[in-house]
């Protein structure tokens, strides 16, 4: 008998209930409920057929071993279906610790354990975080003299921290990130009106800084475009977006042209994020709450004017706006900023094409919701109060854009920064 002509009758079983692409592989012949079926199983051909039945999925195949081969591989039903381990990060500054706990797929949040951070005896206002692009190590600025990046090793299994090493920083860092080839650590000093570019040694530690760049009053923000040839950083008391050429190969910040890119007076440029797309920067103003969405040419490196200007202030305010951060979902489909005198969530929807922006609605949060951040699915959004010392959890509505509190948990003493990291398992 020829290979051709054996037809093995096999039956295969794995966890989990089929996802959106096994749906594309799959004939319906029976009802589906809320996307689940139910009773009789679905066909690739009248040769093979699934049947799914609570947690557990059943294929019953009468293919040609190849055929069926790759059909129950497409499927990913010889083994369980594919699932990742998310971690959460969270600096608390005035415990001077991280936060860590792992996000399942339902939205619960599990406590993994609290990682003191060494340093000062005094904590900072802030505790800034930073992932490395390989998610293998957690960089965290003290802002307290002596003025230092404290590198963890992350544990892509249970999400633990391990202590590296701490390197010097140029001055008290309100922001910190990893340029997109994880070699250098770029800051922003808000006290002290500079970015710098710190190199990152082998092992991971941060060295002295290389290069010290003096700003207009309060530096807020540094962030790599996603090509990284070039730097944004923002001067809240300058009311500019500065615009850096960068070289990859040496880590060197030199003015693009224009150099900078103005708000309107008294606006305080403070937050900024790239759309995934690559055709929209938003920037979050913190002293008037505004959001300016302005076109970015990722050739040149450069923004152009703003197409928009709109709030992040909730309906009826009166009083102190004092925003605090901004985030795009993954798919670029939907925005979020933080208020911190009314302690709101405001949520935009997205024109892809245009980078327009549409409210959605302004949801109550964590007192002083100094930062948050949304996990790699764009299904959740987690927020943390200054002043609750608690994070609040929410779905966000994949459709609509539209928040859905789901619980609190208790968290350090002044939390104010998020990280969401995911490993595949």
């Amino acid at each position: 008998m020829s290979m051709a002509d054996r037809r093995p009758d096999a039956v295969i079983v794995g966890a989990g209930i089929a996802g959106s692409a096994l749906m594309a592989w799959l004939k319906p012949v029976q009802t589906v409920i809320n996307g689940v079926p139910f009773g009789r199983p679905y066909q690739f051909t009248n040769q093979c057929s699934i049947t799914i039945s609570g947690d557990t999925m059943r294929a019953r195949a009468n293919l040609k071993p190849l055929f069926c081969l790759m059909a129950l591989l497409g499927a990913g039903l010889f083994m369980p279906s594919a699932t990742a381990a998310t971690f959460v990060y969270v600096g608390n500054a005035d415990s001077q610790d991280v936060t860590i706990l792992e996000l399942k797929s339902s939205g619960d949040l599990t406590p993994v354990e609290t990682t003191a951070v060494p340093g000062p005896a005094k904590p900072g206002g802030s505790l800034p975080l930073a992932v490395s692009p390989d998610k293998k190590r957690l960089f965290v600025g003290l802002r307290n003299e002596p003025y230092s990046a404290v590198t963890f090793a992350i544990d892509a299994k249970t999400g633990k921290l391990t202590l590296v090493g701490s390197g010097p920083l140029a001055d008290s860092m309100t922001y910190v990130v990893t340029d997109r080839s994880g070699k250098f650590l770029l800051g922003a000093s808000y006290g002290g009106n500079k970015v710098a570019v710190n190199p990152i040694g082998p092992d991971g530690v941060v060295q002295p800084a290389q290069q010290i760049v003096e700003t207009q009053p309060n530096a807020h923000c540094i962030m790599p475009d996603p090509s990284n040839r070039y730097v944004l950083h923002t001067s809240l008391g300058g009311d500019l977006v500065y615009q850096d050429k960068f070289d990859v190969k040496t880590g060197k910040l030199t003015p693009n042209d224009p150099p900078s890119v103005s708000v309107k007076a008294k606006a305080g440029a403070r937050h900024l994020v790239f759309s995934p797309n690559k055709r929209f920067v938003y920037l979050v103003n913190e002293l008037d709450a505004s959001i300016y969405v302005l076109p970015w040419d990722e050739r040149t490196g450069t923004l152009k004017k703003e197409i928009q200007i709109t709030t992040s202030l909730p309906g009826g305010f009166e009083g102190k706006p004092w925003a605090a951060d901004i985030h795009l979902t993954p798919d670029g489909k939907f925005l979020y900023a933080s208020e911190r005198t009314t302690s709101t969530l405001a949520a935009f929807s997205v024109d892809l094409k245009t980078g327009m922006l549409t409210s959605i609605d302004s949801y109550p949060t964590e007192k002083q919701p100094r930062g948050f951040n949304i996990d790699p699915t764009g299904r959740y959004l987690l927020s943390v109060g200054q002043l609750s010392n608690s994070m609040t959890s929410y779905a966000i509505d994949k459709a609509t854009g539209k928040l859905t509190k789901l619980k609190e948990y208790p968290m350090g003493k002044n939390p104010n920064w998020v990280e969401i990291v995911s490993f595949s398992r």
